[in-house]
């Protein structure tokens, strides 16, 4: 902790926005290592912790297998480069700055293309079927945006995915892709991961050409309560948090320089 202190200070953040940094370099890496992400394009943002008016974002032509947690730029809400140097790719500014600056539960927003959600999105019914565990814990947080208005050049759209979004913490963009929203990092990483777990199982599934076997509403009502009423944590972490650090020691063995 000391260390990582240090090394924020000779950079001039705080050791919140180095830890920041960090966890999304850390995203970006394990998005290449599930393959959610498509080279150079889709976005990883978050709030800058401490200001009201900026997020990160990385430099656009930058592959998310190079991204490094000091090379992130500091966007503002109104487009312009508050920090660091490059790039600010259209779509990302124009979906992400109205997510951050209107959403509450919106300090970390993910889009992807990511291929089996993205595959979901292209059939006339997006939706996720109610047949397995894991299939319930990512319905209960999804909402559908089943018109897609084409390329995301303008803030308007941002706004209005605003709206579409509502409560949930998870979207499936018809024709499109997919979108998380988190608290954290490790928040919104962990509904990317499982929003494309849940898309391939059911496509998988689908595949078969055998009748699907859903739950009943009865147990679909027991297994919402029990999620919405308990937010059950180990040693004062939730799910997500020892999902994300588990991956993050993956990085510190196989590729260190995430964190520089």
């Amino acid at each position: 902790m000391n260390e990582m202190r240090l090394q924020a200070e000779a950079l001039g953040h705080t050791a919140e926005q180095w830890q920041a940094r960090v966890d999304l370099a850390a995203a970006h890496r394990c998005a290449v290592m599930h393959d959610l992400h498509e080279g150079i394009f889709n976005h990883l943002t978050l709030r800058v912790p401490g200001h009201e008016d900026r997020y990160y974002q990385i430099p656009f032509g930058l592959h998310w297998s190079e991204v490094t947690a000091s090379c992130f730029m500091e966007v503002g809400y109104d487009g312009e480069v508050k920090r660091g140097d490059g790039i600010v790719e259209r779509s990302a500014y124009c979906i992400h700055a109205p997510l951050h600056r209107a959403t509450p539960q919106a300090a970390a927003v993910f889009h992807t293309h990511m291929p089996h959600a993205s595959a979901l999105t292209r059939l006339e019914d997006q939706t996720i079927l109610p047949i397995g565990q894991t299939e319930l814990g990512t319905m209960m947080r999804t909402g559908y945006d089943d018109t897609y208005t084409g390329p995301a050049v303008n803030f308007e759209e941002g706004e209005r995915l605003v709206t579409v979004c509502g409560n949930h913490s998870v979207l499936l963009m018809a024709n499109h892709g997919a979108l998380t929203l988190g608290n954290t990092v490790a928040e919104a990483y962990d509904r990317l991961y499982y929003l494309e777990r849940v898309a391939q199982v059911q496509l998988y599934a689908m595949w078969t050409g055998r009748p699907l076997r859903p739950l009943a509403d009865d147990v679909i009502e027991k297994t919402y309560s029990t999620y919405q009423g308990t937010t059950m944590k180990y040693g004062e972490k939730s799910n997500a948090e020892w999902h994300f650090d588990a991956l993050k020691r993956i990085l510190d063995r196989k590729e260190p320089d995430y964190a520089s």
